[in-house]
């Protein structure tokens, strides 16, 4: 029984904001429509059959994702032309015209999909869809829906998003950065008069066009599109005292909605469904099902609005339904939607092909559904690396180099829970680093030793990218942090993209100053206190300086980790520890003058030299990386000499340290090691660094020049 308590009036407030953000926001939907219509012939219409060419791989394609990766990658290879000719003679190989004995086997198996002898959408309209999406989990899980409609559409679409600010931020930089054809995306605004909404947990098994294609069938009456509720919940028969909102029968889900638009204003929604909420809720005191019990008492008094959707558009996985009478085959269905708290681990004999549909859009390659819609224009690229990588010289020797950072890499920030204070500490620092999966190990020693915010880019496919979220979700050191910021970057290129990865976490740290450190080392323990102290000591808000941590290595892969500058020193004394890179790369650190540091007391300054490279605490505002420079070479000495370029003070901390863990090398390294071209094209980068350098900050920036020739 609902309790008349606090908890039930939270609930309530949170249901009917949450409806009236949604509602509130369909309204203004409204207004004169500016795409006309044509034709989009079904998937069976003419001399095409029932069962469309993706369907027909769908079951043996679940199991076999990196196949069906490496296939479409060869498709896009081709030209459009090719591409289409392709497509065209594959499925004359593949599909026959349906008979009339087919068309009425069709009908007689009811909510098995039929051919409809009609023009039902046009070829390249534009379809509306709907999503509501709030918080870190919901813009992850919003991915995976998002796939399985691209995957399988054929029209140019347009997505209206209804986010908080938190799933603003993130699905803005994501479809920015995703640069899909023919798609559409506004998280304010539409234009149309009618629009599909979606929760976040259901994946498309079919064209999206087939569902837009049944709003003709609506009568001048029916306003919304909604599937039959598939459990008892409605019937009030699941236990005792149990007393849902009212129905219409077994009430309906809103997991898939089809709207009217025009419709909703002329018959006064608004007033319509606050007016039936504010009756059902002196009684009923709170909302079990948030919107869906609104919608719901609505219909109940008033039938005539409702065009009932067949129940293979929303089959609805929760425990104790009757989900598996939608259909005769799996086949047969259009969208599956996970609306148990079980999620995968729902009960249905067919759990395990509706589990490997999910998993092959969770982790299916985004890129390649950047592919062009066959036969429909596309709008030009907003992009201007775009362009720039038209015009790049393919006959550069260094042409790999030059199309690396102008390529417009996914992006989906903040891919777990992330909090921090809203009124942070004026001297609040973040740990900055990236990394790809070969060094997520580092990621709970990292957490060990480092107290405060990390904001981290991680470079992964996305298969890499669920892997990462297992790790993280199974972690008890991860998954207890809420102040590290993940961010991912999908691969795309030959090459690490590793000043991207760096201003992408740098960009999106949210305090005053940051601590530009790399995956593999750890800092000394209460650096994050000791860091926060000293920029107050040396009042560093009204000075424009750059912190060094003295760095560190250890060739052993179990450390006794030192816990004071005296411990360290000892050490290193003892030959168990070194300055970083001092046997191949001295020239790397030897500026921060290691003999000085060991009787130091208080910060003292330093020049900058030719290859210097440190690890530093500066505020959030300072110069980004320069990303010409991926792989292995010059992506920190560049940055270094930039800030000594705008004067910045390069100030030692005389207590604090960190130390480079080992591990193997990466890729990029040995392809520097190993290729004379490789080590010309990055001279020929440090080069153009140069004179873009002197471009900027004039006659200050020649000595940079002159002290690289002179060594």
């Amino acid at each position: 029984m609902l309790l008349r308590s606090w908890r039930g009036k939270l609930k309530l407030l949170l249901a009917t904001v949450t409806l009236v953000i949604l509602l509130s926001w369909l309204w203004v939907f409204v207004g004169s429509t500016q795409y006309g219509r044509s034709l989009l012939l079904s998937p069976c219409f003419g001399d095409r059959p029932s069962q469309d060419l993706e369907r027909e791989a769908l079951a043996s394609q679940v199991h076999k994702v990196e196949e069906e990766n490496q296939q479409l990658r060869l498709l896009l290879s081709q030209s459009p032309v090719q591409a289409g000719a392709a497509e065209r003679s594959n499925g004359s190989q593949l599909r026959t015209a349906p008979s009339e004995d087919g068309d009425a086997a069709a009908a007689e198996r009811g909510n098995r999909t039929s051919c409809p002898r009609q023009q039902t959408v046009q070829k390249c309209e534009l379809l509306h869809v709907a999503i509501v999406c709030a918080g870190h989990n919901a813009s992850r899980d919003v991915v995976t829906l998002v796939k399985s409609i691209l995957f399988h559409r054929k029209n140019p679409l347009h997505f209206h998003l209804i986010t908080d600010s938190v799933a603003l931020q993130i699905l803005q930089t994501l479809f920015q950065s995703w640069m899909v054809p023919s798609v559409h995306v506004s998280f304010y605004n539409a234009d149309d008069l009618k629009v599909i909404v979606l929760d976040t947990d259901i994946t498309f098994a079919t064209d999206i066009a087939e569902l837009w294609a049944v709003f003709g069938k609506f009568s001048d009456k029916q306003v919304i599109g909604l599937v039959e509720n598939q459990s008892d919940w409605y019937l009030g028969n699941l236990w005792k005292n149990h007393k849902p909102w009212p129905a219409l029968g077994r009430g309906f889900n809103t997991g898939v909605i089809l709207l009217l638009l025009e419709r909703l204003r002329r018959m006064g929604w608004e007033q319509m469904w606050r007016l039936t909420a504010e009756r059902e809720l002196m009684s009923m005191f709170s909302t079990s099902l948030a919107d869906q019990d609104i919608f719901n008492a609505v219909i109940k008094q008033n039938p005539v609005l409702v065009y009932k959707l067949p129940c293979f558009w929303n089959v609805q996985l929760s425990d104790h339904t009757l989900s598996e009478k939608c259909y005769s085959e799996v086949s047969d269905l259009k969208v599956i939607h996970w609306n148990s708290p079980k999620k995968l681990r729902v009960k249905n004999k067919h759990v395990e092909f509706f589990r490997n549909l999910y998993l092959t859009f969770l982790e299916y390659d985004g890129n390649l559904l950047r592919r062009e819609l066959f036969g429909c224009a596309s709008l030009p690229s907003p992009h201007r690396s775009q362009k720039a990588l038209e015009d790049l010289d393919e006959d550069d020797p260094c042409y790999d180099f030059r199309r690396q950072p102008l390529m417009v890499h996914r992006i989906h920030l903040f891919f777990l829970q992330y909090e921090l204070s809203a009124s942070p500490d004026p001297a609040d620092v973040t740990l900055v680093a990236q990394l790809s999966m070969d060094r997520l190990q580092m990621l709970e020693a990292i957490c060990k030793h480092w107290a405060g915010p990390i904001s981290l880019a991680l470079y992964m496919s996305d298969a890499e990218a669920q892997q990462f979220l297992r790790y993280a979700q199974g972690s008890e050191v991860l998954s207890s942090r809420r102040n590290v910021a993940y961010h991912i970057v999908y691969k795309e290129g030959q090459f690490y993209p590793v000043n991207l990865l760096r201003n992408i976490a740098l960009t999106n740290a949210q305090t005053p100053y940051v601590f530009l450190s790399d995956i593999d080392f750890l800092p000394m323990y209460g650096l994050y206190d000791y860091l926060r102290n000293s920029m107050q000591q040396l009042e560093l808000p009204q000075r424009k300086a750059a912190l060094i941590v003295p760095a560190f290595e250890t060739l052993r892969y179990r450390l006794a980790f030192p816990k004071s500058k005296a411990e360290l020193l000892s050490m290193l004394d003892m030959g168990s520890l070194y300055t970083f890179r001092y046997h191949v790369w001295p020239k790397g650190h030897a500026p921060t003058d290691y003999a000085k540091w060991r009787t130091a007391t208080v910060p003292y300054r330093v020049a900058w030299q030719p290859d210097f490279e440190p690890y530093v605490v500066v505020r959030r505002d300072c110069p980004q990386y320069d990303q010409r420079f991926v792989g292995f070479g010059w992506n920190k000495v560049s940055h270094i000499m930039e800030l000594d370029a705008q004067e910045y003070e390069l100030l030692v901390l005389p207590n604090a340290f960190m130390i480079h863990m080992p591990h193997a090398p990466s890729f990029d390294i040995s392809k520097f090691r190993l290729s004379a071209g490789y080590r010309s094209c990055l001279q020929t980068l440090r080069e153009e660094f140069h004179q873009d350098l002197s471009r900027r900050y004039g006659a200050a920036a020649l000595k940079y020049l002159t002290a690289e020739r002179s060594l």
